[in-house]
């Protein structure tokens, strides 16, 4: 196990404001809060980013997602069990969380249009921003895994 680098969350309280700022936004901003965990918990999967993952899949469950959803999501393309407004959201996610090998497709976002408002799709797009931000500062300084605590 590796010890965490340096208490990021203290040593630059201003940017961890900022961030639970834009937490708080996402939160509030009306997109499906089940919605948000799956795309937390792929982009994080993505990333791997261990400490995130345990946090949104305990947050996911909670909030009542199904073991099985979450269990599946790695290959949600091939599972029959995500609608195709998830679907649209979780290629968006993996298309801007790997955006240096996709270039975010036109049909990954054309793909969103039947299903989000330009505001939800701008606010789906601050979600998968800020969980990717949230991800390279718990790996780089190196979070432990599975110490998150809901409350």
């Amino acid at each position: 196990m590796q010890k965490q680098r340096i208490d990021y969350m203290t040593a630059a309280a201003g940017g961890f404001k900022a961030m639970v700022g834009l937490e708080t936004y996402v939160r509030g901003s009306g997109l499906d809060h089940g919605l948000i965990h799956l795309v937390k918990v792929r982009a994080s999967q993505i990333n791997g980013c261990g400490y995130c993952i345990d946090m949104h899949w305990k947050d996911a469950r909670a909030g009542g997602e199904t073991e099985q959803r979450l269990y599946g999501l790695t290959a949600w393309r091939e599972a029959p069990y995500y609608t195709p407004k998830e679907r649209a959201a979780l290629g968006w996610t993996e298309a801007l969380t790997n955006l240096a090998q996709t270039g975010a497709p036109d049909a990954d976002f054309e793909a969103l249009r039947p299903h989000f408002s330009e505001k939800e799709i701008a606010d789906l797009s601050w979600a998968i921003a800020a969980i990717n931000a949230w991800n390279r500062m718990a790996v780089g300084m190196r979070v432990e895994p599975g110490t998150y605590r809901r409350g």
